[in-house]
């Protein structure tokens, strides 16, 4: 059985800058503290729809984003300019951005976007710069084609993490979860099981990196629908750096097809992770023991990622983890104010795509 639902047109996506004071203990947020944040647009103007974003912890005001067919963007004055820095390479579509917390001068670039529209521009692999975005290297994967996440090592800038999809339209070998030691020189696949099963998301445990969730999606086009859902989708996680896998199944996770799904762990503190899982009893889980045990926190249409291009953007903080529904985007980026409750979160439904979802 497949989850199966028609293409649709509106990709979304969410940028959350949040500015917490609370301490890690904190068991509610002051409205005040958070009231005067409104949406604005920060630009640029042309740099088209986006779904990686990312900032450096050791420098506030920089950020990078990543268009799906505009390159790779830089702000160092909080988003007051922006300047181009992926002009020179041979694809334009970014797919995922993650800069070196160790290094913030190590950049890698995840080409191909993994919103898998019915129009799509799909990329060459991955790219490293050693300079901040001044020049790239491709370092291989080319046949990857859309990947959909990209994380580095938090200590160790030449370990790195791919969740790629795989062609969108076709079945290939070269998807899955990959894994480099040694800056991107040579690639190991660590985690696969088919030519039509692709890696979508991947997280580090904040707290020890030895620690790793995959999610895995079979999902592909035809020209006329997009198909979410197979055997093998699923939650996966490993303890020992990406060697050995393990599924997370029961335990108050939902029964399979999940099809597509975003995961996070929380920063302050590790037992508690979320999985946004878009199968037929889908919502946003809770896991507040490592992922042994789940519990369904909302199953409301908009915190579905049938309905979503990116199935989960998470925040971690002092305060622990803020799971955000994206919001429609628009040719610019945003800067927005934290959210204080799920109530306000699943709430928010302006320029949310309405439910297209079905069960075939």
């Amino acid at each position: 059985m497949q989850l199966s639902r028609p293409p649709f047109y509106v990709c979304i996506f969410s940028l959350v800058f949040l500015f917490l004071l609370a301490a890690a203990n904190a068991q509610q947020i002051d409205p005040k503290s958070y009231g005067g944040m409104k949406w604005r647009l920060i630009g640029p103007f042309r740099g088209g729809r986006a779904l990686a974003v990312t900032g450096v912890p050791s420098q506030p005001n920089t950020y990078y984003f990543g268009a799906v067919a505009g390159g790779v963007w830089r702000t160092t004055d909080g988003g007051v300019s922006w300047d181009p820095l992926f002009d020179k390479q041979t694809t334009s579509s970014i797919g995922s951005i993650a800069v070196s917390d160790s290094d913030p001068n190590v950049i890698y670039v995840g080409t191909g976007e993994a919103c898998i529209r019915g129009n799509i521009s799909f990329g060459d692999g991955v790219y490293r710069s050693n300079d901040g975005g001044k020049t790239w290297n491709n370092l291989g994967l080319k046949d990857t084609r859309h990947i959909g996440k990209l994380i580095v090592h938090p200590t160790n800038p030449d370990i790195v993490f791919v969740a790629a999809l795989g062609h969108a339209y076709g079945k290939n070998t070269e998807r899955g979860i990959f894994r480099t030691r040694d800056g991107g020189k040579t690639w190991e696949k660590v985690l696969y099981f088919d030519d039509r099963t692709g890696g979508i998301d991947i997280v580090f445990d904040p707290q020890n990196p030895h620690v790793l969730f995959a999610a895995m999606w079979e999902g592909y086009r035809t020209p006329w629908t997009l198909n979410s859902g197979g055997d093998t989708d699923g939650l996966y996680r490993s303890n020992d750096d990406g060697t050995t896998w393990k599924r997370v199944e029961g335990n108050g996770m939902p029964e399979g097809p999940l099809g597509r799904i975003g995961v996070a762990v929380s920063g302050a503190d590790s037992n508690v992770v979320y999985a946004l899982i878009e199968a037929k009893k889908g919502g946003l889980y809770r896991s507040d023991d490592g992922g042994t045990n789940w519990t369904l926190i909302t199953d409301d249409p908009a915190a579905n990622p049938s309905n979503a291009s990116m199935p989960l953007t998470a925040i971690t903080t002092a305060c622990g983890l803020i799971p955000t529904i994206p919001i429609a985007s628009s040719t610019a980026m945003m800067a927005a104010q934290p959210f204080p409750s799920m109530a306000a979160r699943i709430g928010l439904r302006k320029g949310i795509s309405p439910p297209r979802s079905s069960i075939t």
